[in-house]
Order: structure tokens, then C-alpha cells, then sequence
């Protein structure tokens, strides 16, 4: 399942005003991985529409059969209940590269061709089922969420950046102003540049540059794909359309190495 909006601010912004003590950490207890699963289904099921497999509507936990391999980073409010799994409030799913083979393989590997990626020999990581709790949207429980990205793709090492992001819907006529801005201002780079799959894969360049309503492009991008093309993001070859969750996805990647010092500082936490 593929990230949603999290109708947060678009790209980097000053530090926002203080707030809720919030922590972000990895998921190391049992509670914090039901909690980040808790608020997964808040956000992608009962909120936007999705479905899967694995999916317990019952006890409301969003799982998959990937979520034991990879790392929960997790925004906590130490205020809220974590017996009732309340107290996590902002999630992302983390994969390094060394650890996809025993995993087998990334998850958005069965949307997009990501050879292009693996051949580039540096370090990979795949970012997904990033959501925020409605109270926490706005600027704040995504700034600390990044801030804790940010610390563990230090951690990590990682050099590239990559992962699914959704518009909502799978009428790819109705999307096709944003497809086609994305598709001619951000197309990634040859080296960087992953394919969407057949057979659910379609074409972003839906009509020429010059025919795109570049305001209404803009307001169609969820905010959390411009935050990512802000910080120096591309998307990849074709968008893929997910109908049993209604989207249409596109994949987002990232060179660490193009991001500025300046918004490293404001998010690695060495700004002044």
C-alpha cells in the first residue's frame, strides 16, 4: 500500500513553534509496531479506502506480510494510552538495501522495476506507510517524523532514497495535468530512472508541456510529494494504478547527495 497525503506543509519550513513533547524512535516493543499498525489502518483504511490480505478489520491493525522485516519509525505522544495503541501518532516503514534479498525483496519491487537502483551499487533504502494522525497534520508531527528520518538514514548510511507515493483514485484521466507536470519537471534521471510494470502500468506524459495547467497541477499533488521534489526528489517512468486501494501510485526517489546543507542542518538538528 503506498503512502498517502499527509496534508502537512510542502517542503522544508523553519522549525515549527513548540508543541506536544513528541519522541520519535524505532519500534523496539511490541506496542509501538501494533500502535504504528493501529494508526495504519486509521489512516489507509478507514480514512482513504484501502484494503489487503492481511488487513484486521476486527482488531483495526493495517498489516502486511512485509512488516516483519523492516524498521517502524514511530512518532510517539508520551501523553497518549499505549495499552490502548493510541499513543503512536506518526509512522514510516523503512527498509535498508542489504536486508531486501533475505526479505524478498522491496515491497514496491512488485509495482516498479528497480534495477536501475540495485545497479548504481550505493546504499538503497525504501521509505513507505508514511501517515500522520489528523491531530498532528500541519507542519509539526511531520517535522519530528523527519527529523527521526533524517537521523536514521545517518544511522543507516543510506545513499538513495526511494518509495510509492499515492494520488487518490484510478482515473488517470482526471489525474493527467499532475501526471504530465511530474512526468516533464521531475522525470529522474537515466541512472536513478525506475519503470513502472505491466500490466497495471500507464503513461505520465498524457499531453505536452505546454498544454498543462501548471495551477492545477499543483494543487492536485498531495503535499507530501512536493515536500520530496522540494528536497531535490524525481519520480520515476509511468505511474501504477492500485484499484483494489483506489490510488494511482508513483515512485519517488532521492539522491542523498543533492540534498542542501541548509535543509540537512534544519533536519539532521544542527541548525542554529
Amino acid at each position: 500500500m503506498p503512502a498517502p497525503p499527509m496534508h502537512a506543509r510542502s517542503g522544508p519550513s523553519p522549525a515549527p513553534r513548540p508543541g506536544p513533547a513528541l519522541e520519535v524512535r524505532r519500534a523496539v516493543r511490541e506496542a509501538d509496531v501494533l500502535g504504528a499498525q493501529r494508526l495504519r489502518y486509521e489512516v489507509f483504511v478507514a480514512e482513504l479506502g484501502g484494503d489487503g490480505p492481511l488487513v484486521d478489520h476486527a482488531g483495526r491493525f493495517e498489516r502486511d506480510r512485509h512488516d516483519p522485516h523492516y524498521d517502524h519509525l514511530v512518532l510517539v505522544d508520551p501523553s497518549r494510552d499505549e495499552a490502548r495503541l493510541d499513543h503512536v501518532v506518526g509512522a514510516y516503514r523503512l527498509m535498508p538495501g542489504a536486508r531486501a534479498a533475505a526479505a524478498g525483496g522491496f515491497y514496491c519491487s512488485d509495482e516498479y522495476d528497480l534495477s536501475p537502483l540495485e545497479a548504481t551499487g550505493r546504499r538503497l533504502l525504501e521509505l513507505g506507510r508514511s501517515c500522520i494522525h489528523p491531530d498532528f497534520r500541519g507542519g509539526l508531527g511531520l517535522f519530528h517524523l523527519w527529523r527521526g528520518l533524517a537521523a536514521y538514514v545517518s544511522e543507516e548510511g543510506a545513499e538513495i532514497l526511494f518509495g510509492v507515493a499515492s494520488f487518490h483514485g484510478t482515473d488517470v484521466g482526471a489525474l493527467a495535468h499532475p501526471l504530465a507536470f511530474l512526468h516533464h519537471k521531475h522525470l529522474a534521471p537515466e541512472p536513478l530512472r525506475v519503470t513502472a510494470r505491466p500490466p497495471e502500468a500507464v503513461a505520465m506524459d498524457l499531453m505536452p508541456y505546454e498544454q498543462v495547467d501548471r495551477r492545477a497541477a499543483a494543487r492536485a499533488i498531495p503535499a507530501l510529494i512536493k515536500s520530496y521534489l522540494r528536497l531535490g526528489g524525481h519520480v520515476g517512468q509511468g505511474a501504477w494504478v492500485d484499484r483494489p486501494f483506489n490510488t494511482t501510485d508513483i515512485c519517488l526517489v532521492m539522491d542523498v547527495s543533492r540534498i542542501d546543507e541548509r535543509t540537512r542542518a534544519l533536519y539532521d538538528g544542527t541548525a542554529g
